[in-house]
């Protein structure tokens, strides 16, 4: 059976800005407050997954959020007009209307969690959505993704969608960011599920800086839910001293990808007993583990560059590529050892660097931008067309970008009710071009 792994990214939503909400994301904090360019981030979004699919590869793209979310600050008490409620929000509490405002949907590495049906008991493709509730801005989000979800793959026959898990701090679910699946030639897969602390035991092992996001409980809960096995999991505790230094996902200091792991040398807790259980599980995969040393890339340059949050991509047979951004070349110890990488005797044979800048300056990468779904012919001929990128699509959402997106945003814009207008138009046009009906509160 052909299994096509495709990436679903994020569309860069029209209210993009620099708020500096993710406590423990460095970028994110670093540049708070900045002005920020939506037009500019949204092109380069769309640029890289056209990029990719020049590549061969399947690409699509998942909508935005609807923002600023007009109902939840009616919930949190401001009455009123529309106009009325930004900006009573605005002066009475700001940090409320900057969570209302954000645009951190366009990380989709954080929007579900996706198990193959090779995988699954019921020999269907799970989708569940992250509840996300570390972040306030971001647990606002899983109702409209699942509905995204559930438009963009809608035949019940080959996908199965569940509900957010219940939110709560021990049940700390952060998506596929903390997920990832490595297979072998056949197609048999072993999915791993990175968690930073466990909830219900206090005196384990946990940073004590920065939140732990995932938790144990939360990553077991969801192979539960999609039906998988003892066999094809693999529950993996991310080293509790590197989350304190900023590395918040897993997705930031290790990625995945068919019978490659590529990580830091501090990633995880156990990485001896890492690597024996997924040779266990995975046994004719000829697994390669990629650990990069302290003394080649100090973990503060792997956080600045992102070295790990590139996606890296099957392009043929014993033939992948690393989708890196740019910073990456402009970091000396990341881009010297890169040029030895790819001379190394492993699949990864080239890399390709990318700018997602408006994005890296918010604290995600390639990585954070692309939810990966893997799907047999059937599948994959079952998903909504509409939101599979072509040359013609490119060429319709970036004019849609230009007609509808600012050049620039200040955090004292977000108040302004033009704003508003100018994204419920964009997002209600956005939905006919993709074909998905009335996924969003307005529209409802």
């Amino acid at each position: 059976m052909v299994v096509t792994e495709a990436n679903f990214d994020g569309l860069v939503g029209p209210t993009h800005n620099y708020a500096g909400l993710s406590w423990g994301n460095v970028a994110s904090g670093r540049h708070a407050r900045n002005s920020s360019n939506p037009r500019q981030a949204a092109l380069q979004g769309l640029d890289k997954m056209k990029a990719l699919a020049d590549l061969g590869l399947v690409q699509g793209v998942l909508a935005p959020q609807e923002r600023p979310d007009l109902a939840t600050l009616r919930r949190l008490g401001f009455g009123g007009s529309d106009a009325e409620v930004l900006d009573k929000a605005f002066r009475e509490a700001p940090g409320l209307l900057a969570a209302c405002c954000s645009a951190s949907s366009m990380w989709t590495a954080n929007a579900a969690t996706v198990s193959p049906s090779a995988d699954t008991a019921d020999g269907r493709l799970h989708f569940t959505p992250a509840n996300l509730i570390n972040k306030f801005h971001r647990s606002l989000e899983h109702e409209v993704t699942g509905r995204i979800l559930r438009r963009v793959f809608a035949d019940e026959r080959y996908f199965h969608h569940h509900a957010a898990l219940p939110a709560h701090d021990d049940l700390g679910d952060e998506g596929a960011a903390n997920h990832t699946r490595l297979y072998d030639s056949q197609g048999r897969g072993l999915e791993l599920f990175v968690y930073g602390r466990r909830a219900h035991q206090p005196d384990a092992p946990a940073p004590r800086r920065y939140p732990a996001r995932q938790t144990l409980e939360a990553s077991r809960a969801v192979a539960r839910l999609h039906g998988l096995s003892e066999h094809n999991t693999a529950f993996i505790q991310q080293n509790p001293a590197v989350i304190d230094q900023g590395v918040f996902h897993n997705d930031v200091i290790a990625v995945g990808n068919g019978n490659v792991l590529f990580y830091h040398q501090q990633a995880f807790l156990d990485t001896q007993g890492m690597q024996d259980e997924l040779r266990r599980k995975l046994p004719d995969a000829g697994l390669h583990f990629i650990e990069v040393s302290d003394e080649d890339v100090p973990v503060a340059d792997a956080v600045k560059s992102y070295l790990f949050n590139t996606q890296l991509v099957t392009l043929a047979p014993g033939h992948m590529a690393l989708i890196a951004p740019t910073e990456c070349a402009d970091t000396p110890s990341v881009s010297a050892y890169l040029e030895r990488l790819t001379a190394m005797n492993t699949p990864v044979k080239e890399v390709r660097f990318m700018d997602v800048k408006q994005s890296m300056q918010n604290g995600g990468g390639p990585a954070c931008l692309r939810l990966r779904v893997a799907m047999n012919e059937a599948e994959l001929a079952a998903v909504n067309p509409a939101c599979l990128m072509t040359d013609e699509l490119h060429g319709r959402l970036s004019q849609w970008v230009n007609r509808h997106y600012r050049d620039q945003l200040s955090p004292d814009d977000l108040r302004d009710p033009a704003l508003l207008t100018e994204s419920r138009t964009a997002l209600d046009e956005l939905t006919r071009i993709l074909n998905l009906g009335s996924v969003y509160p307005f529209q409802r």
